[in-house]
């Protein structure tokens, strides 16, 4: 039975003739075709069969006007890819047979050159295209090889190539009896594989090739690869899902399509000419909430010509576009069709950016790097260039409407300052352009500063905070959102040391530390009656803006304290007279410093005596300084000089406010006690204070002191001293035994004399030298305090002078004891030093020791008491410490008993030990002394001779040689004498 007849109903026979003909008359034609095809096989089309067959399909159903479905399987060693669409036809045959000559023109197509099906050939030397019954063309390595066998050039060039040959140049008819292509697809390609190429793989390879092929392929809406279905369903606004995968893919998609025109179509190739139609798709990955997930830098995308190119991407969403490729479609062509496209590519990705939720967008900027090729770089600038000059940042104001221009448009750089971009922007124009900071909290490290967004950084931002107005509520919700970004970025809080703070009064201040931060209920009292004087230079906070904050800054607290101690308030203290001379109302002033006295206690202190410059009203309505003014009944009143100063308080204001308060602020009631916790020297507004000062050792670690002491008039001391001791603070003060004790004991007069001319009643041993207090006794520990005499004290140079003129006052009688213990009261202020003989004159009459008053020129200082037996006691001055006694010498100018006396023992006496007299033992066991070592000259009686001052023989108790050898007739005299001599550090001879 003879074989069926193969028809030839795309003209194969006649395509073979024509290529074995040119082979014929040309081997090197063979050759080049060869070649030509072992080049697509080895490089651009290489493992690209499935993205060739489905493009091939997807300008099949876009040529029939059909959705384009596409179907892979692999059996019975065969890999058949079956497609929807229009069939094979006499000019695909043609295309699919000859090299770069594609049958497709200006229709949308995908394929361009007419090469794509050569990337079958790693897969299979015998492909088939069969689009129905019996109905295709097939080529075939052995079919060529035979038919070129006879050709000699052909035939020697193939054993040359070692059978390397153009299998896809020579077609032939499908067999009559190949089956048609599955049901539902129109055309099907069957590829026997070549061995060693494994099915399972292939399909493994195409189904994951598949879902960026739906996506690349608009004319494509399934592929099935192996029993497993992927559709593209087309979403709202402008999504796409590619379903029937492990799990769908979602893609927001921004397309922008048109037609080039004459010019840049006529700058294609010449095959190319024809298809003038381009399109430009954005494509970014969306999860299943709608969230954009942006395409990883790093992650190796291509640009898609529409299907994958070798064009490496770095850019956050994928570009699909028919830019012009190279022939092996790996690589773009440049040129002006490239750029008309790529100019276009920017307002598509503007739309894809718009598209996405506003807190996504910068997710979208393309990274700052280096671009992965040089379309790649090409396109971020055309993407940056959009992106920089349109609206599309969202806004802080409102971050899901209003829009903002990258180049006009800046960020707030303040980590951890949650809303306080929202709180800027929609308070003043000022910050109208931030950004919304959940956009940027999202954005990849420096697209910002590509997109020519300017940094607010928190020195701009304290700058720019200084024009703006607004309620002090505010201020404190910006000084909240400010408080977790100051606890964590290192140095911003010096950053914010300027920041504006709102005052009670309506102004605003830069820098918490120049201000005081009111508590508690800061609208009311006289803190907030200051605040709203606005007085230069006192900063007191809105009580509305108050926040911990500030603090931190430097603001310290607006308490009552801390307001009394602010210099602004001291300036405006200090200059109200002025003020009120010039006609300004200084009531407010004075009723809210008065109200803070009040609150911090009536206790005036060093600083704050600037108090007293406070303006108050007089009796006469004339404003005066409060330390000039007296209350109309104050208990000083009747005390005071005639001539000094001294107004008297307006009424209404002594009865509205507080006696204390009054006296606080310098009023005068009674005497006001000033101190100082920390002196350093004079400068307290205190009379005679540097005197004071100059007789202090070093200065006191504390001075409490009584003001005003100098305005009592000489006869109103007897009351003045009353009132002093009998209020608390003022009897403390002087008690203290400070300046008011000084100053008292200095100026203090009681019958025109100074207070220590006087003795206390109770100091009656000083009876015959001082004569009591005159008048009421007031308190005798305060008077001793004032320098009222408790006893013998000589303090200076005028109580010497006073004390000596007692002692030589005839009319006094003061007894032996008394006139011993003044003149060592007088010795002893020489030897420390607060008496200076030089600064006195000497008497002329001097008291000796039997209570007579003696002429100086009769009398001696006794130094050694032995030698009063040789010297009339009413020649005698004497007492205190021997060692003092050459002072008191110098002090009353008179000689030394010592001096004077000379004379000798004749009689050699018995000598016997100190020791071995009972009396001597006894004696210095009761003086707590040691007994004297060696021995006593004992004398029955002892007889001396006196050479001066008076020649002749004397009879004494006890005498020492000019050896230093004690002789005696009284053995208790003569230790006496001894421990004298000790004492005073003179020698004994006589």
């Amino acid at each position: 039975m003879a074989a069926p007849e193969i028809s030839d109903p795309y003209r194969t026979a006649a395509l073979r003739a024509a290529v074995l003909d040119s082979w014929s008359g040309s081997p090197t034609r063979f050759r080049e075709d060869a070649n030509a095809e072992e080049d697509l096989l080895l490089g651009g089309y290489a493992e690209a069969w499935f993205v060739e067959l489905a493009q091939n399909a997807a300008d099949a159903a876009r040529a029939a006007g059909v959705p384009g479905r596409l179907r892979v399987t692999s059996a019975d060693g065969e890999l058949r890819v079956a497609n929807t669409g229009a069939p094979l036809d006499a000019a695909g045959v043609a295309a699919l047979a000859s090299l770069r000559a594609s049958a497709k023109r200006d229709d949308g197509s995908v394929g361009r050159f007419g090469v794509g099906f050569a990337a079958v050939l790693p897969l299979s030397t015998e492909p088939r295209v069969i689009s129905g019954a019996g109905l295709g063309v097939r080529f075939s390595a052995s079919g060529t090889a035979a038919a070129v066998a006879p050709l000699p050039g052909p035939a020697a060039e193939l054993a040359r190539r070692g059978g390397q040959l153009p299998i896809l140049r020579l077609a032939w008819p499908v067999a009559p009896d190949e089956p048609a292509p599955p049901a539902g697809f129109d055309t099907e390609v069957r590829l026997p594989l070549r061995d060693g190429t494994d099915g399972a793989t292939l399909l493994a390879a195409a189904l994951a090739a598949a879902p960026d092929l739906l996506l690349a392929l608009p004319d494509l809406v399934e592929i099935a690869v192996g029993e497993t279905v992927l559709r593209r369903v087309c979403e709202d606004r402008g999504t796409l899902r590619i379903e029937g995968g492990e799990e769908p893919r979602h893609w927001l998609i921004a397309r922008r399509a048109g037609r080039l025109d004459a010019t840049h179509a006529g700058a294609q190739a010449a095959e190319q000419r024809g298809r003038r139609d381009w399109t430009v798709c954005w494509a970014v990955p969306v999860d299943a909430t709608g969230r954009t997930r942006p395409l990883d830098p790093d992650a190796g995308d291509v640009l898609h010509a529409p299907t994958a190119s070798a064009e490496r991407m770095s850019l956050p969403a994928r570009l699909i576009a028919t830019v012009p490729l190279e022939p092996d479609r790996r690589r773009t062509r440049g040129g002006p069709v490239t750029d008309r496209i790529l100019a276009e590519a920017g307002p598509a990705y503007l739309e894809l950016v718009r598209a996405v939720p506003p807190g996504d967008r910068l997710a979208l900027v393309p990274v700052p790097g280096f671009p992965r090729s040089e379309i790649d770089g090409r396109i971020r600038e055309v993407l940056l260039d959009a992106l920089r000059g349109a609206a599309w940042l969202p806004a802080a104001e409102d971050p899901a409407g209003s829009v903002l221009v990258p180049r006009r448009a800046e960020w707030l750089d303040l980590p951890g300052a949650e809303g306080l971009a929202e709180l800027l922007a929609a308070a003043d124009g000022a910050f109208a352009g931030l950004i919304a900071p959940a956009a940027v909290a999202g954005a990849p490290a420096g697209v910002l500063a590509e997109l020519g967004v300017h940094r607010l950084g928190a020195d701009e931002l304290v700058g720019r905070l200084l024009g703006v107005r607004r309620p002090g509520a505010w201020w404190r919700t910006v000084y909240a959102a400010l408080t977790p970004a100051a606890e964590t970025v290192p140095g911003l809080i010096e950053e914010l040391r300027g920041l504006p703070v709102p005052l009670a009064d309506g102004r605003t201040v830069a820098g918490p530390s120049s201000v005081l931060l009111p508590g508690g209920d800061g609208s009311a009292g006289p803190v907030a009656r200051l605040a709203e004087l606005g007085l230069p230079g006192l900063h007191i906070a809105d009580p509305e803006a108050v926040h911990p904050l500030l603090s931190r800054l430097g603001a310290a607290p607006a308490d009552p304290v801390g307001v009394l101690d602010h210099p602004a308030l001291r300036d405006a203290v200090e200059r109200s007279v002025d003020d009120a001379e010039a006609g300004l109302d200084t009531g407010p002033l004075a009723d809210a410093v008065l109200g803070l006295i009040g609150e911090v206690g009536p206790v005036v202190t060093a600083r704050h005596r600037w108090l007293g410059a406070l303006a108050l009203p007089d009796d006469e309505g004339e404003p005066g300084r409060a330390d000039e003014l007296m209350l109309p009944d104050a208990a000083l009143r009747p005390l005071l000089a005639e001539d000094v100063p001294v107004g008297v308080l307006d009424t209404s204001w002594a009865q509205r406010i507080p006696r204390s308060v009054l006296a606080a602020v310098g009023v005068l009631d009674g005497f006001a006690v000033l101190v100082d916790e920390e002196p350093t020297g004079p400068g307290h507004d205190l009379h005679d204070e540097d005197r004071w000062w100059e007789g202090l050792g070093e200065p006191p670690a504390r001075l409490t002191a009584v003001r005003d002491l100098d305005l009592v008039a000489d006869d109103a001391w007897p009351a003045a001293l009353r009132l002093l001791a009998g209020e608390p603070d003022t009897r403390a003060a002087v008690l203290h035994g400070g300046y008011a004790a000084w100053w008292l004991s200095v100026h203090a007069r009681l019958d025109g004399r100074r207070l220590g001319y006087w003795r206390l009643p109770s100091a009656s041993g000083l009876a015959e030298l001082y004569d009591p207090v005159p008048g009421p006794v007031v308190d005798e520990v305060f008077l001793a305090a004032v320098g009222v005499r408790t006893g013998l004290a000589v303090a200076d140079t005028r109580d010497a002078a006073d004390l000596l003129a007692r002692l030589s006052d005839p009319d006094r009688r003061p007894g032996v004891a008394l006139v011993a213990d003044a003149h060592a009261e007088l010795a002893a202020a020489v030897v420390a030093g607060r008496v200076d003989p030089a600064e006195l004159d000497p008497p002329q009459r001097v008291r000796a020791l039997d209570g007579t008053v003696v002429d100086v020129d009769d009398a001696v200082v006794l130094d050694l008491p032995w030698l009063a037996a040789v010297l009339p006691a009413t020649e005698l001055v004497g007492g205190g410490d021997p060692g003092d006694l050459p002072a008191l010498a110098d002090l009353l100018d008179l000689p030394l008993a010592s001096d004077v006396v000379s004379a000798s023992v004749p009689d050699p006496g018995r000598p016997v030990r100190w020791a071995d007299l009972g009396e001597v033992v006894v004696a210095c066991h009761t003086l707590g002394v040691p007994v004297p070592p060696g021995e006593l000259l004992l004398h029955d009686e002892l007889v001396i001779d006196v050479r001066r001052p008076v020649a002749g023989r004397r009879t004494v108790p006890a005498w020492p040689d000019a050896d230093g050898r004690w002789h005696a007739a009284d053995p208790l005299r003569a230790l006496m004498g001894l421990l004298a001599a000790d004492a005073s550090d003179e020698p004994v001879a006589g």
